[in-house]
């Protein structure tokens, strides 16, 4: 089978953080609002009086302490606790495009490679800002690439699906060199009036240059790649085009992220290590020969619990990452920018897993080969 290396990755990180004190101090006086506005029902039983959160609290059970975001002005403003992002005229580029072009210039360079070297262009995300025409195009008009683009979402694993995807466009003799990004804004979808959901996402990109192995001796093997998928409900976001259509269903909580935490928690971890176990047994390798496990930024506590798993005992921060700490849950981002940031002191020949599991449920699990 042809080889396949990534051989090149960027990182677009927007300029305003919002620090987990910051975000309780908004969304505890978002409470005192609530409550006090509501304070004939809730006293009558009709309305359940709405809890603080507290900083403590958010680091304990996420490992969050800060996020990067679009705009913090929006979220911060207890009479809003939505971003402000206005829309750009049509000739103007998209806040996604705009996102994707930033990250794919630090790949490109990465890669040694420019815009006349890639041949399609993949935008994977959790959430896209249009439906057409796709922001994929609209991110190979803006860099002037040749070839074909498209847009594609598989939630918080779209990213490993969509090294997936550009493997096989390479393997199949349609592409050479492929340009995979990730623009999640994700605090477009959250919820900052929920306690139990309010501080997980961040917003972020990332890039991922998938080429032919054979045009460079650089980056890293495409070993193996593991994609699953099993249907739940336990995370869902039910905003779409047919919304319009029912107006009864307009601005229900419904129409952003939700999720049932700790079902999540029981149903995705040991799914997660298992897929990842079954992949290193097909390979005839030992988990005990894995060097790094860059595994989706969404929870501390899962990717302890994962690695403990796969590994059969305690991970080191070395051998599993974790960068959800600054940027919180950026959905597919996660663990691309985990691979990122922490690949530089891997020699020729270590192994590593970059690993994503979301919604869907869906799992998708890279092996990669330091070359």
């Amino acid at each position: 089978m042809q080889q396949v290396a990534i051989t090149g990755t960027g990182l677009y990180t927007p300029s305003q953080a919002i620090s987990n004190e910051e975000l309780v101090a908004a969304f505890n006086q978002y409470v005192d609002l609530y409550n006090a506005e509501n304070a004939n029902a809730i006293a009558e039983g009709k309305l359940a009086p709405l809890a603080h959160s507290s900083p403590e609290f958010i680091a304990k059970a996420s490992g969050i302490r800060s996020r990067y975001v679009i705009d913090k002005s929006g979220i911060l403003d207890p009479t809003r606790l939505v971003p402000h992002i206005p829309e750009r005229a049509n000739d103007e580029l998209s806040l996604q495009c705009e996102m994707a072009v930033n990250a794919a210039m630090q790949a490109m360079s990465a890669a040694n490679c420019g815009p006349q070297d890639i041949d399609a262009v993949i935008v994977a995300c959790s959430n896209l800002q249009r439906p057409y025409p796709a922001i994929a195009i609209e991110v190979q008009s803006a860099l002037s690439i040749e070839g074909f683009a498209f847009d594609m979402n598989v939630a918080c694993s779209s990213a490993t699906f969509g090294i997936a995807q550009a493997s096989g466009v390479i393997r199949d003799g349609l592409a050479k060199r492929v340009l995979m990004v990730n623009p999640e804004i994700c605090s477009g979808h959250l919820n900052f009036a929920d306690r139990d959901s309010h501080f997980i996402f961040g917003d972020v990109c990332t890039a991922v240059i998938v080429e032919d192995a054979s045009l460079s001796t650089s980056g890293f093997l495409v070993r193996d790649i593991k994609l699953k998928t099993m249907f739940s409900n336990n995370i869902r976001n039910n905003f779409g085009f047919l919304n319009r259509a029912d107006e009864n269903g307009i601005g229900q909580p419904d129409k952003l992220f939700i999720q049932e935490g700790r079902k999540v928690f029981k149903e995705v971890c040991p799914a997660v290590a298992a897929l990842i176990s079954e992949q290193l047994d097909a390979l005839g390798t030992p988990a005990s020969e894995l060097k790094r496990m860059w595994l989706h930024q969404a929870n501390l506590n899962m990717n302890d619990l994962i690695a403990r798993k796969v590994l059969g005992r305690q991970p080191t921060v070395d051998e599993a990452p974790v960068i959800l700490d600054e940027y919180a849950n950026t959905s597919s981002a996660g663990s691309v920018i985990a691979f990122h940031k922490h690949q530089s002191n891997l020699q020729s020949g270590d192994l590593g897993i970059l690993c994503s599991f979301g919604a869907g449920y869906s799992i998708g699990s890279v092996v990669l080969q330091k070359r």
